[in-house]
């Protein structure tokens, strides 16, 4: 993502050379950010923006309105007013800042996702310590980007949650799955224990984040066999969500280690 400085740059130009500034700074590569899967016809997706900081919001909103299918129906700096303001106009998807004005985003994505489930949370943050992603995960959001992504990656992040795909950064993903493979007692767990061969590997799958296509191609099962496995995994570990299933794994990981 921009760095403020060069979003405050961009916001600054205003006016109709706005989204050529943002092209000529080098903060929007333009070749990707109309989807051609997109009709006129095509709803589209509602973005609300949560951050502390006004003119972060204002770069990434004209960045966002610079493509065709995302249009950015609320905004918010505080933690109470993203929760009102996603009450208020049910997002499709929230950009959450993890630092906010009383309170932070992790606790307003709990409350978001308790109150509004069909709203999905993608946490960006500068920081990309683990307990911050595993916060996050419990907390329900479906993504978590750092702050260093460019925007072509932002609109197709906001593009895949809003299809109800799961993501992570890769550089988080990495980190994450060098704590799994390090683990050899896993199985220790109770709930862990419970789990065939087979599920455990699709587990696995899943805290990388694939989806059930994905996860398919990989294990040579059809994406209906894997949507059984993953809905018995979650009986299994008494959890709702797949997010909270890979949330689960890491934390007993990171335990025995």
């Amino acid at each position: 993502m921009m760095t403020t400085g060069q979003l405050g740059a961009s916001a600054a130009a205003g006016g109709q050379n706005a989204g050529r500034d943002l092209y000529s700074a080098g903060i929007v590569e333009e070749p990707v950010l109309n989807d051609p899967s997109a009709t006129p016809m095509s709803p589209k997706t509602r973005v609300m923006l949560v951050d502390d900081h006004v003119i972060v919001r204002q770069g990434i909103r004209m960045v966002l309105e610079s493509v065709g299918d995302l249009q950015v129906v609320a905004e918010a700096g505080s933690m109470r007013s993203a929760v009102d303001g996603a009450i208020r106009t049910h997002p499709d998807v929230i950009l959450m800042d993890v630092r906010l004005f009383e309170g932070n985003g992790i606790e307003a994505t709990r409350e978001i996702r308790a109150r509004i489930p069909n709203s999905k949370v993608i946490i960006v943050t500068s920081f990309d310590d683990d307990e911050a992603l595993f916060a996050s995960i419990m907390a329900g959001a479906s993504g978590y980007l750092l702050k260093r992504v460019d925007s072509a990656q932002l609109v197709r992040a906001i593009r895949e949650v809003a299809a109800g795909n799961s993501l992570l950064d890769p550089a988080v993903t990495d980190r994450v799955l060098q704590r799994l493979r390090r683990d050899p007692n896993a199985a220790k767990d109770d709930k862990l224990a419970r789990l065939t061969a087979r599920e455990d590997g699709i587990l696995r799958l899943v805290a990388e984040g694939k989806t059930n296509s994905q996860i398919a191609q990989v294990v040579h099962l059809s994406e209906l066999t894997v949507k059984n496995h993953v809905s018995t995994i979650l009986g299994k570990l008494e959890v709702a969500r797949r997010t909270e299933a890979a949330a689960y794994l890491v934390r007993r990981t990171s335990s025995f280690s």
